[in-house]
């Protein structure tokens, strides 16, 4: 999840390591508490992986980056080619890690620059999963609901309710994106038009009787 943010983030920009930090911490704080400490190990794998570069200097300079304000550190960071073809293998990916809570935001953060069909199968993954918690929520609430005290049954229903929440967004999504899939056209030539006649040899002067 932090990789193809951070992929995702340089792929707009090379950016200083503070700027990249505040930018990740608007991206996935969103979506999961976001743990500083988790960052720069990433950085320095992706580093050693060839995905990004890090370099000392003035970002206008280095790598066109945005202008640092105040007292920061002067590390910016930026994607490689090989960080590109990373970055797009993982909007690519469209499996059931794609649909789990921490992952799923980050994709959808993304959307812009994923592929139609991939954001259609993220979505209705995502839907499917949470349409099974509702079921088991549901559930489970029948069967214990006389033994709840007040404040406990309502934490239940409340959790429900976020969850239908988000499966009606998910529908209305997955309701306009279909809506913008182009159309498939048939083709100019049905299967069942009648074979056209080849052609016959080429006209010429007629023989002489």
């Amino acid at each position: 999840m932090l990789e193809l943010a951070v992929l995702g983030l340089l792929h707009a920009s090379p950016l200083h390591g503070y700027e990249l930090r505040q930018r990740l911490k608007a991206t996935l704080g969103t979506f999961r508490a976001f743990s500083y400490g988790s960052l720069y190990p990433t950085l320095r794998r992706m580093r050693d992986a060839g995905w990004i570069t890090d370099e000392e200097g003035d970002a206008e300079v280095l790598a066109g980056a945005p202008a640092l304000t105040g007292r920061r550190g002067k590390v910016v960071y930026r994607l490689t080619a090989e960080g590109k073809e990373r970055f797009q293998e993982l909007l690519g990916e469209a499996g059931p890690s794609s649909w789990e809570d921490e992952t799923f935001g980050v994709h959808f953060a993304f959307f812009a620059q994923t592929a139609p069909e991939v954001r259609l199968r993220i979505l209705e993954g995502r839907r499917t999963r949470l349409e099974e918690r509702r079921e088991g929520v549901r559930t489970s609430l029948a069967r214990t609901r006389e033994r709840l005290d007040t404040y406990t049954l309502q934490l239940q229903e409340h959790g429900l309710e976020s969850v239908e929440r988000e499966v009606r967004w998910l529908t209305e999504l997955l309701e306009t994106e279909r809506r913008a899939a182009p159309a498939v056209h048939p083709p100019a030539h049905p299967a069942h038009a009648p074979p056209t006649a080849p052609p016959g040899p080429p006209a010429g002067p007629r023989p002489a009787p």
